[in-house]
């Protein structure tokens, strides 16, 4: 089944990890209390998108058994090279939300609540290994075997185009109100981490340490609330329900983080 086309090949991929989840998600439902009438609250979400996300490499190593593919042509091989790039896209990621946060400081969009650190050593482990899980799963599903299977028929923009629309819509699974208005920019950060891609020569390294260092650093914000919004200027600048992704600044900050990728592709 070697030669099997693309549409088969996702199709396949995809259904099989939709549907091998169902199940888990609907017993994990009957535990957490959840009602599918009612939005889902973090607690009860963090089990579904675990058990999601903990399926994603036997369903794709199944595929790849199938349809006799491998994990090193989706841009996954364990050694030193991906640890120094898991290590370099970390650090960049860290430097533009830095960078942004700083930014918006300076400007007086936002304050910053030095009380609230004493809450930071409980949560920054836990987050980081999550954000680890999250960046690492979907870098390996969206710019590994999505973005792969998709240059099997288009050229290489278009089918960074197509799957970074698949990964922003597909967040609309778990949110809606809160997710649309990012859309735009999870597009944006989904042909980001395409760049990063490029930038490591195939490899999934510095794009999965950029992934976990934005979910890991937004999280740990949020959940800390070291960040408040001053009103100053519109929540179209600093991100519509407090999501930097929904705002001027967040765009600002995936297009700089781009062309430092860019820069990178050019020099390593």
């Amino acid at each position: 089944m070697e030669n099997a086309s693309v549409p088969v090949v996702l199709m396949a991929f995809f259904i099989s990890w939709v549907g091998c989840w169902i199940p888990l998600a609907a017993i994990s439902a009957v535990f957490l209390h959840w009602e599918p009438s009612k939005p889902l609250q973090p607690e009860q979400k963090l089990p579904l998108l675990v058990s999601l996300y903990l399926l994603a490499p036997l369903v794709l190593w199944g595929v790849i058994y199938l349809y006799k593919r491998s994990f090193a042509n989706y841009g996954l091989i364990v050694n030193l090279s991906l640890l120094k790039g898991l290590g370099l896209g970390f650090s960049v990621g860290l430097f533009s939300l830095s960078l942004m946060f700083l930014a918006q400081l300076w400007l007086g969009w936002c304050n910053f609540e030095k009380s609230n650190l004493k809450l930071l050593p409980s949560i920054l482990l836990p987050i980081l290994l999550v954000a680890l899980l999250v960046g690492g799963i979907e870098e390996l599903v969206f710019r590994g075997f999505l973005l792969t299977e998709l240059e099997r028929d288009y050229p290489l923009w278009l089918a960074a185009v197509i799957s970074s629309s698949i990964f922003a819509l597909l967040h609309l699974v778990w949110e809606q109100q809160e997710t649309t208005p990012q859309i735009p920019g999870l597009w944006l950060m989904g042909m980001m981490l395409v760049m990063a891609r490029i930038a490591d020569k195939g490899s999934l390294g510095i794009a999965w340490g950029l992934h976990t260092a934005l979910v890991w650093t937004i999280a740990s914000i949020d959940t800390a609330q070291l960040i408040t919004y001053t009103g100053k200027v519109s929540v179209w600048y600093t991100g519509k329900y407090n999501k930097p992704l929904a705002g001027v600044a967040g765009i600002i900050c995936v297009v700089g983080t781009a062309l430092i990728l860019w820069w990178m592709s050019q020099t390593i």
